[in-house]
């Protein structure tokens, strides 16, 4: 029968509750927990595949010196040795940690505590900076402390919901079948503003597709719009918000920077429908203007009432499972532990909590000055834990100058290559998803166990109790005594009464004495309640802030530059791959990185799809395969942000970022970076696919994705391909046609399996990637049919999986569509495509449309 194990989600902000069923050897069952409030037994398909990413390939399971194994005696003692070293002979100033919404609550509090309160430095940041960071300015600003006002219960309830650079389908699968219910239950009303036309827009009421970091105008021309609708609440603004004189009065309504048609639609939705939610995520953060983009959007809903009440209010979706829970404990440089600031008051309530004797004296180092700071030798010495900035960071490829020049770089993950991991000095094998226990805090504020399926692989171990070692081999190990995940969480909740002493909602002091058995089964919880500022604001006067916002005016120079570039994320793929990629069923979607062209764009300047392009910029280029998409707004390119150098060639997006920030929260500015683009053309083009990942030589175009049994390999070049370089050993069959530049080899094992078959053109089509792939789960090969790269007799072709939950393909899609299925939900009941996570609901819409029209015009 196995063991079940309540869990959370490895993966986004939504917090959902997971049941695993424990079998054998690392094996699991994941199903939704429904009694979970966050999901209620949903799952997306990255949760619902979860299972097939908890093996050891891969795996860091020893400390690693160097190249060579070590024990964690060595190794630990490397560490403190190194980190005292460089504090006594440059200050604590030259050491600093960068971190990971990826470890839990408790990892993050010991982190924290170690760097700010004993070591002295601020010099600790996360890569929530990279997301999450500008929404947390806003906060403070608006409100006083970094909270979000919603729940997800607002969603269900809401008449009209607007999404903010949100590609909720993809990002949030979860939040996006609640906005659908509640469409088909309430007929609420659903509006998406972004530059893309996503699958996201493309089921929206309303899609406003405005220009990149147009959202500060738009916000502020809609502010405008109600005070001359007189839809202000003015009672609450005066009871309740700090207003700047004439502000409110000073807004222009017709300077929103959009289609007329378009603004007066939006204002239209927004006066008539008062329970209102606006749910804003990457797209308005990733920029120069993060943080004002965040307070446009408070200052809407402060001052037309839209907050604190059931349905309304503005939310921050937070990007990974743990961002908010490491806000909480001072994850972030520029606070203290429990929301707390840098005031004499604050530091010393700190540092008298902690007994710490040498409390830092303020902030530290953002993550892109952080590494910039590493660049230059300020910072000597760095410990990256559960994140891979070699690849996450923006102008990556100066921050991999920065790791390479770093006189001590430590790395905990629990993978053994990461671009990071190449350059670390030290490696300390950490816990998994699976292995790991304690805490995080999800998007709407809620606090979940994250509980172990797995004893820890070989030496692994948890990042809290990597850092206690360390710290006691310091000299601190008295205030490092945490002999649990429980022990580390009761510290914490203990230390909220200073944030509740300085007006805060954050307060779980309740729980401070909670029991080891209590907290192994301690249920998910909100803290702050649904409404945690209905009483009051958190600011000295208990009111919040209407904060004036200024549209921005300066934009990054186009000189030289005739494009935007943006990044984002794909539907069933997470942060660098290190987990996802390892998922055969998750990389159906999107084996390769696209680039994603506008056809007028992509005609000016000679692209072809399914063709390669390098996209350039000041930082750098990289090569991608191109996808025109008519949803691309003119002039903008979008390329994901997954790919690594273990997984392709040159297809790392933030090689192309800038390091550009808001000056406020320090939050770098992904999504708006000139760019140019041109056409790649290889003389020959081919594909592998293989038992074992090969090393592949230096290529104008290269990348891999993992299929059932192996993986498939994408090439391309100008060089000529050496097959023996790359091929495994075994029976070889080959077959070649020199007019056309063609070779195919297949090579077997001694059963007749395939290992491994490698298709080369020139001038020609390649056969199919998927039926080629499925040759290496077959018990004997066909070689005949391998080297004529077809089956003997016609299967039926799927077309590209669309539901990857369910494995069901376009076409079959389409076919039930011309059979009669004339709705998503008769498709479901047809193939059950849409049935699982939902995330593919928006392209099955498409599908069906496209259908649909071909059947009128047939009947026509």
């Amino acid at each position: 029968m196995g063991r079940e194990v309540r869990t959370t989600c490895a993966y986004c902000g939504v917090g959902c509750g997971i049941r695993a069923l424990v079998g054998g050897e690392r094996t699991v069952t994941i199903r939704g927990d429904a009694d979970h409030p966050a999901n209620l037994g949903r799952l997306c398909s990255k949760g619902t595949h979860l299972g097939e990413t908890v093996g050891l390939e891969g795996r860091l399971l020893h400390p690693m010196i160097g190249e060579l194994q070590a024990s964690w005696d060595e190794a630990l003692d490397l560490v403190a040795q190194r980190m005292s070293a460089c504090i006594a002979e440059h200050g604590p100033q030259s050491v600093a940690f960068y971190v990971s919404g990826q470890l839990l609550t408790e990892d993050y509090y010991v982190a924290n505590k170690l760097m700010k309160g004993f070591i002295g430095s601020g010099n600790i940041d996360t890569n929530s900076r990279l997301c999450m960071a500008s929404a947390v300015a806003a906060h403070n600003r608006a409100f006083g402390e970094d909270v979000v006002p919603c729940t997800y219960e607002d969603l269900d309830v809401a008449d009209l919901i607007l999404l903010v650079g949100s590609n909720t389908a993809w990002c949030h699968p979860v939040i996006w079948q609640r906005i659908e219910a509640a469409r088909a239950k309430r007929g609420t009303r659903l509006v998406v503003i972004d530059p893309r036309r996503t699958e996201t827009a493309e089921q929206a009421d309303l899609h406003v597709q405005l220009a990149p970091d147009g959202d500060v105008a738009l916000f502020n021309a809609l502010l405008a719009e109600m005070r001359d609708r007189g839809l202000l609440d003015r009672q609450f603004l005066q009871a309740r918000c700090d207003v700047p004189d004439d502000l409110l009065a000073e807004l222009d309504a017709h300077a929103h920077g959009i289609d007329p048609g378009a603004f007066a639609a939006l204002a239209d939705l927004i006066a008539a429908r008062p329970r209102m939610v606006t749910l804003f995520s990457q797209g308005a953060n990733q920029s120069r203007s993060g943080t004002d983009k965040g307070n446009a959007i408070i200052n809407l809903h402060l001052a037309t009432g839209r907050i604190n009440r059931a349905g309304a209010g503005p939310f921050s979706i937070t990007g990974q499972p743990n961002a908010m829970g490491g806000r909480e404990v001072g994850g972030l440089a520029n606070t203290l532990a429990c929301h707390l600031g840098f005031s004499p008051e604050e530091r010393a309530q700190v540092a008298d909590f902690w007994d710490a004797p040498n409390l830092c004296t303020g902030p530290g180092l953002k993550a892109v000055d952080l590494f910039r700071a590493v660049h230059s030798g300020q910072v000597r010495f760095l410990w990256v834990m559960a994140t891979n900035p070699a690849v996450s960071m923006p102008d990556a490829g100066f921050v991999r100058e920065a790791l390479a020049r770093c006189e001590t770089l430590v790395v905990s993950d629990v993978i053994a290559d990461t671009d990071t991991a190449r350059l670390a000095h030290v490696r300390l094998p950490a816990l998994a998803w699976g292995e790991k226990d304690g805490t995080v805090t999800n998007s709407e504020r809620r606090i979940s166990r994250q509980r172990a399926l797995f004893a820890p692989p070989g030496e692994a171990r948890a990042d809290w109790a990597i850092l206690c070692d360390v710290a006691a081999r310091m000299g601190w190990g008295e205030a490092f005594q945490f002999a649990s995940a429980a022990k580390i969480f009761r510290e914490y909740a203990a230390m909220t009464a200073l944030s509740r002493r300085h007006g805060k909602a954050l307060d779980l002091t309740s729980l401070a004495q909670l029991s080891d058995a209590d907290y192994a089964d301690l249920e998910p919880f909100q803290w702050g309640g649904s409404k945690p500022l209905a009483a009051r604001f958190s600011h000295a006067d208990g009111k919040a802030r209407i904060v004036p916002i200024a549209a921005p005016a300066v934009t990054p120079s186009n000189a030289g530059f005739a494009l935007r570039l943006n990044t984002g994320r794909y539907r069933d793929q997470w942060h660098t791959m290190t987990r996802t990629g390892l998922s055969a069923t998750l990389s159906q979607h999107r084996p390769e990185a696209l680039l994603e062209i506008h056809p007028g764009d992509a005609a000016r300047h000679g692209l072809v799809d399914g063709a390669l392009a390098r996209v350039g910029t000041a930082a750098g280029s990289a090569v991608f395969r191109v996808a025109i998409c008519a949803g691309q707004r003119p002039g903008d390119l979008f390329v994901p942000m997954h790919w690594t150098d273990v997984m392709a060639g040159e297809a790392r997006a933030n090689r192309l970022a800038l390091s550009e920030v808001d000056p406020v929260s320090g939050q770098p500015a992904f999504k708006d970076t000139p760019a140019n683009v041109a056409p790649v053309r290889p003389k020959w083009r081919a594909f592998l696919i293989c038992r074992v990942a090969p090393d592949l030589p230096d290529l104008t175009y290269w990348s891999r994705s993992r299929v059932e049994g192996g993986w498939l390999c994408e090439l391309a070049g100008d060089e000529d391909l050496e097959p023996e370089a790359i091929l495994p050993a075994g029976l070889r069959l080959e077959a070649a046609d020199l007019v056309r530049g063609m070779r195919r080899i297949a090579v077997l094992d001694p059963e007749g399996r395939l290992e491994a078959a490698l298709y080369i053109t020139r001038t020609g089509e390649l056969p199919r990637r998927d039926w080629a792939a499925q040759q290496l789960t077959r018990a004997e090969a066909s070689g005949p049919e391998l080297l004529a790269g077809r089956p003997a007799f016609p299967a039926l072709d799927r077309g590209p999986i669309t539901c990857v939950c369910l494995g069901v393909g376009a076409n079959e899609i389409t076919a039930a569509a011309c059979a009669g299925a004339v709705t998503i939900d008769a498709i479901g009941a047809t193939t059950k495509a849409g049935t699982n996570c939902g995330s593919c609901r928006p392209a099955i819409a498409k599908l069906l449309e496209a259908a649909l029209a071909i059947n009128l015009e047939a009947a026509e």
